[in-house]
């Protein structure tokens, strides 16, 4: 008799920091005028004809969103390592590039299009369009926040109510920070608004109809996965079911805070992080914020209590500065400041300085991996993208300059290298 085969066992949850989930959004734009163009769809058609969600790409998938000038690319799965991603999504932008090109078009990064007009936008007409509907019925779709705002994703695993509260715990603290690094847009409709991350300010609007939805972007703390649902989900779902009665929207992503708990993969996603020039730019990013999630995590600055200690409102505040502000916002208060060994305010960038290079400052030193060294080197040294096409435009710059700059942009994307406002003409001072 043949041996009965052995019974499978189910996949063993990830624990914290074993795997990562990333998803990056970019911009489809005519090649000539820089317009945005809805080709979503051209990227997500089978032979057939038929219009799918999603299509596999190797490592990666390519998923629709709201509005068909945006593409999505992410990791097809969890990815044990940041490391290679890079390449993954570089090569996965190169092919988009390839197949919008016969269209007359091409791919913009950045967190916000800088001259799009909302009522340029078309909304997503195929498959799960009653979702988009429902949004559109429900906050209308018509505003910045819902049509031109392009973010980087990052998912965390968790395998348990204690690895949960300490990521969470973590996650609260390094949200604020994260405009120092990633703030990737600084104009909207043509202008200078006074935030670089404008991105950020229009998504904090989104769900304001509905307040229990986006909170304060920072989460609360919470310590297990029932605290959650009765603080979060549960006041979230009663407030829009009146508006939604079918149920469309009452699932995990309603939520609109700047990090979310996804108990439907036991992960944290992070919403916050424009995207970036390039893969590379985004992929250091991403490295830089893991490493100091894992040192929040291991207590390596202060213990978990501490970290439960500081206060929403002032981790909002500082939020709040740092959209505005980036890498120039300072921190304040004193149970903020001492999780990072400081009595007196520091400026963000600063402070993100002193935990990577070794001879700044007193904290434990974070490493990241080789390929991360360069193109965060260049972030800590000349700010975030924002700040350096900022330096270079001035706060209202012409048409034609800004069009200059998003064509370089474009081609430091095709290059798959961090920009710097010396890639064109001359700079202009900032006021």
């Amino acid at each position: 008799m043949s041996e009965a085969p052995a019974p499978q066992q189910p996949p063993r949850t990830l624990d914290l920091f074993e795997a990562f989930g990333v998803e990056l959004e970019v911009m489809i734009v005519d090649a000539a005028s820089l317009d945005v163009v809805p080709l979503a769809e051209k990227l997500l058609q089978r032979p057939t004809g038929e219009i799918v969600l999603e299509v596999e790409r190797g490592p990666l998938a390519w998923s629709n969103e709201l509005v068909c000038h945006v593409i999505e690319l992410k990791t097809n799965g969890p990815a044990p390592s940041l490391e290679p991603l890079a390449g993954y999504f570089d090569a996965g932008i190169q092919s988009i590039r390839q197949l919008v090109a016969p269209f007359g078009a091409t791919l913009l990064p950045g967190g916000m299009h800088p001259w799009m007009r909302p009522q340029e936008r078309v909304l997503w007409p195929h498959g799960q369009r009653e979702i988009y509907q429902a949004f559109d019925r429900i906050f209308g779709s018509e505003g910045h926040g819902w049509c031109n705002l392009q973010s980087v994703h990052l998912n965390l695993p968790f395998a348990s109510d204690e690895s949960f509260r300490r990521l969470h715990s973590a996650i609260r603290i390094v949200l604020p920070l994260l405009p120092a690094l990633a703030a990737a847009s600084p104009y909207c409709e043509g202008v200078h608004l006074g935030n670089l991350d404008q991105r950020l300010e229009v998504y904090g609007t989104n769900a304001a109809r509905l307040p229990t939805i986006a909170g304060a972007i920072i989460p609360d703390v919470s310590t297990c996965e029932a605290s959650y649902r009765e603080a979060v989900l549960a006041p979230m779902y009663a407030e829009i079911a009146p508006f939604d009665p079918e149920g469309i929207l009452q699932e995990e992503w309603l939520n609109a805070r700047g990090a979310i708990a996804r108990f439907d993969r036991n992960a944290i996603e992070i919403r916050i992080i424009d995207t970036q020039e390039c893969p590379l730019a985004a992929m250091a990013i991403l490295a830089a914020t893991v490493a100091l999630l894992r040192a929040l995590v291991e207590e390596r600055f202060a213990s978990l209590s501490a970290q439960e200690e500081v206060c929403t409102a002032a981790l909002a505040g500082l939020y709040r500065r740092a959209l505005r502000d980036g890498d120039r916002a300072y921190m304040e208060g004193g149970d903020l400041l001492a999780l990072f060994g400081r009595r007196e305010p520091v400026a963000l960038g600063a402070l993100w300085r002193s935990m990577f290079e070794r001879d700044v400052g007193t904290l434990p030193h974070l490493e990241v991996p080789s390929f991360a060294a360069a193109p965060l080197d260049l972030i800590l040294r000349e700010g975030p993208l924002a700040r350096r096409q900022l330096r270079q435009l001035g706060a209202q710059p012409s048409r034609a300059r800004l069009a200059e700059q998003a064509a370089a942009l474009v081609q430091a994307q095709a290059e798959g290298r961090s920009w710097l406002p010396g890639d064109f003409g001359s700079g202009v001072s900032e006021a």
